[in-house]
């Protein structure tokens, strides 16, 4: 069962749900980016620079965080999100693997 915040359990964590999470050019840009990222690296939404709408950006992120692909918390007036990894490579091994060689 997913927390109060919408964040499924590893085992809860679904390839379809995943991989049509990743299939929207934006959403697949924003886990691209996290995985370039450090281990455990936190950024805020805005950062990702995606030019959506506010209410736009909002969605993306809930999918991205209803599929099990990233971990978004509270920080103040902003909304910080991480890719969980550890998570993701042992749910779906590879996976990130894949991922990373879009970036290069």
């Amino acid at each position: 069962m997913a927390d109060e915040n919408g964040h499924p359990e590893p085992e809860e964590m679904q390839l379809g749900a995943v991989m049509s999470a990743l299939a929207d050019p934006l959403r697949r840009k924003v886990v691209t980016e996290l995985v370039g990222d450090d281990d455990g690296a936190e950024r805020t939404c805005m950062s990702f620079e995606l030019g959506v709408t506010k209410s736009t950006l909002t969605h993306h992120f809930r999918v991205l965080r209803e599929a099990g692909l990233v971990f978004q918390v509270d920080r103040g007036n902003s909304r910080k999100v991480t890719l969980r990894r550890q998570e993701l490579n042992e749910r779906f091994p590879g996976l990130l693997d894949l991922i990373a060689n879009e970036i290069r």
